[in-house]
Protein backbone atom coordinates (compact mmCIF):
# COMPACT_ATOMS: atom_id res chain seq x y z
CA UNK A 1 0.00 0.00 0.00
CA UNK A 2 1.31 3.64 -0.91
CA UNK A 3 1.71 6.00 1.65
CA UNK A 4 1.42 9.81 1.77
CA UNK A 5 5.03 11.63 2.19
CA UNK A 6 4.32 12.92 5.58
CA UNK A 7 1.31 12.36 6.93
CA UNK A 8 0.04 13.08 10.59
CA UNK A 9 -1.07 11.02 12.57
CA UNK A 10 -5.10 11.79 13.19
CA UNK A 11 -6.56 12.16 16.55
CA UNK A 12 -6.31 9.24 18.38
CA UNK A 13 -7.75 8.20 21.87
CA UNK A 14 -6.90 7.50 25.65
CA UNK A 15 -8.52 4.65 27.54
CA UNK A 16 -11.43 6.37 29.65
CA UNK A 17 -10.54 6.20 33.43
CA UNK A 18 -13.18 5.12 35.77
CA UNK A 19 -12.01 8.03 37.79
CA UNK A 20 -13.33 10.92 35.42
CA UNK A 21 -16.35 12.43 35.80
CA UNK A 22 -17.88 12.20 32.52
CA UNK A 23 -20.36 14.46 32.69
CA UNK A 24 -21.12 17.28 29.81
CA UNK A 25 -18.93 14.84 27.17
CA UNK A 26 -20.12 13.77 24.19
CA UNK A 27 -21.02 9.94 23.92
CA UNK A 28 -20.99 8.28 20.78
CA UNK A 29 -20.55 4.36 19.68
CA UNK A 30 -17.34 2.96 19.00
CA UNK A 31 -17.31 1.71 15.16
CA UNK A 32 -16.03 -1.89 14.32
CA UNK A 33 -14.25 -0.61 10.91
CA UNK A 34 -11.21 0.44 8.91
CA UNK A 35 -10.44 4.10 9.95
CA UNK A 36 -10.14 6.60 7.42
CA UNK A 37 -9.10 10.00 6.78
CA UNK A 38 -10.31 12.04 3.74
CA UNK A 39 -7.91 14.85 3.21
CA UNK A 40 -10.01 17.00 0.17
CA UNK A 41 -9.14 14.63 -2.32
CA UNK A 42 -8.14 10.64 -0.83
CA UNK A 43 -8.79 8.65 1.44
CA UNK A 44 -6.02 7.31 3.45
CA UNK A 45 -5.37 5.05 6.38
CA UNK A 46 -4.50 6.47 10.12
CA UNK A 47 -0.81 6.06 9.37
CA UNK A 48 -1.09 7.38 5.85
CA UNK A 49 -1.71 4.00 3.62
CA UNK A 50 -3.90 5.21 0.60
CA UNK A 51 -6.92 3.74 0.39
CA UNK A 52 -8.50 3.64 -3.53
CA UNK A 53 -12.36 2.93 -3.94
CA UNK A 54 -13.97 3.14 -6.95
CA UNK A 55 -14.69 6.76 -8.35
CA UNK A 56 -18.17 6.64 -8.49
CA UNK A 57 -17.89 5.58 -4.54
CA UNK A 58 -16.43 9.05 -3.83
CA UNK A 59 -18.46 11.16 -5.92
CA UNK A 60 -19.72 13.54 -3.65
CA UNK A 61 -16.94 13.78 -1.19
CA UNK A 62 -16.47 17.03 -0.09
CA UNK A 63 -13.38 19.78 0.17
CA UNK A 64 -12.83 19.69 3.49
CA UNK A 65 -10.72 17.16 5.46
CA UNK A 66 -13.13 14.63 7.22
CA UNK A 67 -12.41 11.94 10.06
CA UNK A 68 -14.22 8.33 10.30
CA UNK A 69 -14.38 4.73 10.02
CA UNK A 70 -14.88 2.53 6.38
CA UNK A 71 -17.12 -0.21 7.56
CA UNK A 72 -19.70 -2.89 6.00
CA UNK A 73 -21.90 -2.82 10.12
CA UNK A 74 -21.80 -4.52 13.16
CA UNK A 75 -19.48 -7.35 13.72
CA UNK A 76 -18.67 -7.29 10.06
CA UNK A 77 -14.77 -6.13 10.68
CA UNK A 78 -12.99 -8.89 8.78
CA UNK A 79 -15.28 -8.36 5.55
CA UNK A 80 -15.08 -4.54 6.15
CA UNK A 81 -10.74 -5.32 6.14
CA UNK A 82 -11.09 -7.74 3.24
CA UNK A 83 -13.19 -5.28 0.89
CA UNK A 84 -11.14 -2.31 1.56
CA UNK A 85 -7.66 -4.36 0.63
CA UNK A 86 -9.09 -6.16 -1.83
CA UNK A 87 -7.44 -5.48 -4.99
CA UNK A 88 -10.30 -5.53 -6.89
CA UNK A 89 -11.40 -1.90 -6.45
CA UNK A 90 -15.46 -2.63 -7.40
CA UNK A 91 -15.57 -5.88 -4.85
CA UNK A 92 -18.13 -5.10 -2.28
CA UNK A 93 -17.77 -1.22 -1.98
CA UNK A 94 -21.46 -1.04 -2.36
CA UNK A 95 -21.86 -2.70 0.91
CA UNK A 96 -19.47 0.22 2.69
CA UNK A 97 -20.54 2.86 4.00
CA UNK A 98 -18.56 6.41 5.79
CA UNK A 99 -19.17 6.83 9.13
CA UNK A 100 -17.81 10.28 10.38
CA UNK A 101 -17.38 11.70 13.84
CA UNK A 102 -15.25 14.61 12.93
CA UNK A 103 -14.39 17.04 10.46
CA UNK A 104 -11.15 18.26 11.62
CA UNK A 105 -10.47 22.09 11.29
CA UNK A 106 -9.05 24.77 14.14
CA UNK A 107 -13.01 25.26 15.44
CA UNK A 108 -14.58 23.25 18.37
CA UNK A 109 -15.79 19.58 18.34
CA UNK A 110 -19.41 21.07 18.35
CA UNK A 111 -19.08 23.43 15.63
CA UNK A 112 -16.97 20.94 13.32
CA UNK A 113 -20.05 18.25 13.64
CA UNK A 114 -22.09 20.57 10.92
CA UNK A 115 -18.96 20.13 8.76
CA UNK A 116 -19.86 16.63 8.21
CA UNK A 117 -22.55 16.39 5.18
CA UNK A 118 -24.94 13.70 4.85
CA UNK A 119 -25.04 11.41 1.82
CA UNK A 120 -25.61 7.71 0.20
CA UNK A 121 -21.88 6.59 1.71
CA UNK A 122 -21.17 9.70 4.33
CA UNK A 123 -23.05 9.19 7.50
CA UNK A 124 -22.51 11.12 10.19
CA UNK A 125 -21.93 9.63 13.73
CA UNK A 126 -24.41 10.50 16.24
CA UNK A 127 -23.53 12.07 19.58
CA UNK A 128 -25.38 12.65 22.74
CA UNK A 129 -24.53 14.45 25.83
CA UNK A 130 -23.25 11.93 28.76
CA UNK A 131 -25.15 12.41 31.82
CA UNK A 132 -22.60 10.80 34.33
CA UNK A 133 -21.04 7.62 35.05
CA UNK A 134 -23.90 5.39 35.30
CA UNK A 135 -24.96 7.04 32.04
CA UNK A 136 -21.74 5.48 29.87
CA UNK A 137 -22.43 1.80 31.83
CA UNK A 138 -25.70 1.87 30.59
CA UNK A 139 -25.12 2.99 26.83
CA UNK A 140 -22.50 0.62 26.73
CA UNK A 141 -24.30 -2.42 27.94
CA UNK A 142 -26.72 -1.25 25.31
CA UNK A 143 -24.22 -0.91 22.43
CA UNK A 144 -22.78 -4.46 23.38
CA UNK A 145 -25.70 -6.05 23.06
CA UNK A 146 -26.74 -4.30 19.56
CA UNK A 147 -23.51 -6.47 18.38
CA UNK A 148 -20.93 -3.09 19.07
CA UNK A 149 -17.87 -2.84 20.31
CA UNK A 150 -17.98 0.33 22.28
CA UNK A 151 -18.24 3.88 23.23
CA UNK A 152 -16.21 6.95 22.24
CA UNK A 153 -16.17 10.02 24.67
CA UNK A 154 -15.29 13.00 23.82
CA UNK A 155 -14.81 16.24 25.92
CA UNK A 156 -17.00 19.36 25.13
CA UNK A 157 -15.47 22.41 23.27
CA UNK A 158 -12.37 20.22 22.36
CA UNK A 159 -10.21 21.16 19.35
CA UNK A 160 -8.62 18.56 16.88
CA UNK A 161 -5.11 17.26 17.60
CA UNK A 162 -2.98 14.83 15.40
CA UNK A 163 -1.50 12.87 18.35
CA UNK A 164 -3.25 10.88 21.12
CA UNK A 165 -5.27 13.22 22.93
CA UNK A 166 -7.16 13.18 26.29
CA UNK A 167 -9.56 15.11 25.13
CA UNK A 168 -11.13 11.95 23.23
CA UNK A 169 -11.36 8.59 25.25
CA UNK A 170 -12.26 5.16 24.33
CA UNK A 171 -14.70 2.76 26.76
CA UNK A 172 -14.59 -0.86 25.51
CA UNK A 173 -15.66 -4.42 27.39
CA UNK A 174 -12.89 -6.77 27.55
CA UNK A 175 -13.07 -10.23 28.68
CA UNK A 176 -10.42 -12.48 30.57
CA UNK A 177 -9.01 -15.83 29.99
CA UNK A 178 -5.49 -17.88 30.92
CA UNK A 179 -2.87 -19.00 28.55
CA UNK A 180 -0.06 -21.25 28.92
CA UNK A 181 3.53 -19.26 27.51
CA UNK A 182 5.01 -21.49 24.41
CA UNK A 183 8.00 -19.54 23.20
CA UNK A 184 9.80 -15.71 23.62
CA UNK A 185 9.46 -13.98 20.35
CA UNK A 186 12.42 -11.32 20.16
CA UNK A 187 11.42 -7.80 20.30
CA UNK A 188 12.89 -5.04 17.99
CA UNK A 189 13.08 -1.36 17.99
CA UNK A 190 13.30 -0.08 21.28
CA UNK A 191 12.65 -3.54 22.34
CA UNK A 192 15.47 -5.17 20.72
CA UNK A 193 16.94 -6.44 23.93
CA UNK A 194 14.06 -7.74 25.48
CA UNK A 195 11.04 -9.72 24.59
CA UNK A 196 8.83 -8.77 22.23
CA UNK A 197 5.85 -10.70 22.17
CA UNK A 198 4.57 -13.74 23.78
CA UNK A 199 3.51 -17.00 22.15
CA UNK A 200 0.86 -18.97 24.17
CA UNK A 201 -1.65 -21.48 23.72
CA UNK A 202 -5.29 -21.22 25.08
CA UNK A 203 -7.35 -24.58 24.19
CA UNK A 204 -6.42 -25.39 21.29
CA UNK A 205 -5.59 -22.38 19.67
CA UNK A 206 -1.88 -20.94 19.38
CA UNK A 207 -1.27 -16.99 18.73
CA UNK A 208 0.78 -14.23 20.21
CA UNK A 209 0.50 -11.33 22.98
CA UNK A 210 2.66 -8.12 22.51
CA UNK A 211 1.07 -5.53 24.44
CA UNK A 212 0.60 -4.53 28.04
CA UNK A 213 3.58 -5.62 29.13
CA UNK A 214 6.04 -3.10 30.86
CA UNK A 215 9.58 -2.41 30.82
CA UNK A 216 10.62 -4.96 33.08
CA UNK A 217 8.46 -7.66 32.61
CA UNK A 218 9.71 -7.41 29.18
CA UNK A 219 13.43 -7.92 30.57
CA UNK A 220 11.88 -10.66 32.56
CA UNK A 221 9.23 -12.79 31.06
CA UNK A 222 7.00 -15.09 32.20
CA UNK A 223 8.70 -18.56 31.75
CA UNK A 224 7.90 -21.20 29.40
CA UNK A 225 5.19 -23.02 30.66
CA UNK A 226 3.91 -20.33 33.04
CA UNK A 227 0.35 -19.62 32.67
CA UNK A 228 -0.54 -15.85 32.38
CA UNK A 229 -3.84 -14.03 32.48
CA UNK A 230 -5.08 -11.84 29.42
CA UNK A 231 -7.12 -9.95 28.15
CA UNK A 232 -9.35 -9.49 24.76
CA UNK A 233 -11.97 -8.05 23.33
CA UNK A 234 -13.50 -10.62 21.24
CA UNK A 235 -12.96 -13.58 18.70
CA UNK A 236 -12.29 -14.03 15.32
CA UNK A 237 -13.93 -16.49 12.94
CA UNK A 238 -10.91 -18.61 13.72
CA UNK A 239 -11.67 -18.38 16.84
CA UNK A 240 -8.11 -16.43 18.07
CA UNK A 241 -8.59 -13.49 20.52
CA UNK A 242 -8.48 -10.33 18.93
CA UNK A 243 -6.41 -7.55 20.59
CA UNK A 244 -5.19 -9.81 23.43
CA UNK A 245 -2.61 -7.72 26.00
CA UNK A 246 -0.77 -9.51 28.89
CA UNK A 247 -2.83 -8.54 32.27
CA UNK A 248 -0.29 -10.74 34.66
CA UNK A 249 1.03 -14.10 35.78
CA UNK A 250 -1.23 -15.96 36.97
CA UNK A 251 -1.71 -16.52 40.96
CA UNK A 252 -1.25 -20.13 42.55
CA UNK A 253 -2.39 -18.82 45.50
CA UNK A 254 -5.77 -17.63 44.75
Amino acid sequence: MKRIANFKSPLLAHVYPDTLDPKGYWISEKLDGVRAFWTGEQLVTRTGGIIKPPSKWLRGFPKNKLDGELTAGRERFQDTVSIVRCASQDKGWSEITYRVFDAPSDKPFEERLTDIPNTARIIPVKHWKCKGRKHVQDCLEKVLKQGGEGLMLRAPGSLYEYKRSKTLLKVKKFFDAEAIVLEHIPGKGKHIDRMGALKVKWSEIEFKIGSGFTDEQRESPPNIGETITFKYQELTRAGKPRFPVFLRIRNFKE
